[in-house]
């Protein structure tokens, strides 16, 4: 079966979207249309891609009929946009992350449900080969018990053609890290297993324009007692992503978009394994896992209670530096 797609929002990340939909082929998916109020940035990649163009992502639901819709949003308009794509059908892929707030989550899932459709969050971390070495060596014992992890992430977040909602609290619900640490938070629990239990973190807003933060500081533990850090900075500097894999009969170096090294004796050498994906790009590879869920009648790996659990933890990082200590963080 070929599944119909519409793509809302035409910035930056529509081209991995909508290159991820022509890797999986018109056998499986076909692009249809994209919807953004921006007519400049809307014609240009429906042009590209021999789309149709609307400037209401509504008027295009109604039109259209998709399958599946893709929400590629700023962070304030996922609710909205989700609930009402689910109320008319449409099985989503909703970027990360999932909203501002976890009851904004809640809203998104009961929606889902009450539809009856699929929902996939795009935790692209996920679909990494290299990520997914490092959960499989976690998981083999090789290196003896896990024990902590220092994950860093640092990158010019304040650079020029980044666009201005990303620094509006209201827009963003963060800076670097309700856009970036979501990926870390995301990272530890998915290598780990488990969710994170506690955090303490410490922030800083020192950015020349908008008003979020610009590096953060969290210590976490996971439930089972595993210890992590994890650093990021948006300030200038030299852009970083590394994670550091520390277990009791040796270490591991993750560097997600290149590979995986191990360490016994004092030097790091290439993991000789790899991680065999059945599509390239972790565009791709979330497409074929929320096909995978709607034709097995499944929850992908990127659920949207799993994206809720995430949201959970950032709301008690932003409360820890707010309040000045430890936060045990409470799912539902």
């Amino acid at each position: 079966m070929s599944y119909r797609v519409a793509l809302i929002g035409a910035g930056g990340i529509s081209h991995n979207h909508l290159d991820a939909i022509w890797q999986l082929g018109p056998e499986r998916l076909t692009a249809v249309a994209v919807a953004d109020p921006n007519e400049a940035k809307g014609r240009a990649v429906a042009m590209e891609y021999g789309l149709s163009w609307y400037d209401n992502y509504r008027e295009m639901i109604v039109q259209e009929k998709p399958d599946i819709a893709i929400l590629a949003l700023p962070h304030h308009l996922h609710e909205e946009c989700a609930v009402f794509c689910a109320a008319n059908g449409c099985h989503l892929l909703l970027e990360k992350p999932m909203a501002l707030s976890s009851a904004s989550c809640d809203a998104i899932l009961n929606a889902v449900k009450e539809a009856g459709v699929t929902l996939l969050v795009g935790h692209t971390q996920h679909y990494l080969p290299a990520n997914r070495q490092a959960k499989a060596l976690i998981a083999s014992g090789r290196l003896g018990k896990l024990v902590a992890i220092h994950d860093t992430r640092h990158k010019d977040y304040f650079e020029e053609n980044r666009p201005r909602w990303f620094l509006e609290k209201e827009k963003a619900g963060g800076g670097i890290l309700m856009n970036l640490g979501a990926h870390s938070i995301d990272k530890i629990q998915w290598l780990t297993g488990r969710r994170v239990a506690k955090v303490k973190a410490v922030l800083s807003y020192e950015a020349p324009v908008g008003n979020v933060e610009g590096s953060g500081v969290v210590l976490a533990e996971t439930e089972g007692g595993i210890g992590a850090v994890f650093v990021q900075s948006g300030y200038a500097g030299v852009a970083k992503d590394e994670t550091e894999l520390i277990f009791t009969e040796g270490m591991a170096r993750l560097v997600s978009p290149k590979g995986v090294w191990i360490s016994r004796d004092g030097q790091y050498e290439p993991m000789e394994e790899v991680i065999t994906l059945e599509v390239r790009s972790p565009f791709a590879a979330q497409l074929h896992d929320l096909l995978e869920a709607i034709e097995h009648h499944t929850e992908p790996e990127c659920s949207g209670e799993y994206a809720k659990s995430v949201i959970t933890v950032l709301e008690a990082v932003y409360r820890s530096h707010a309040m000045g200590v430890e936060q045990i963080v409470e799912f539902e």
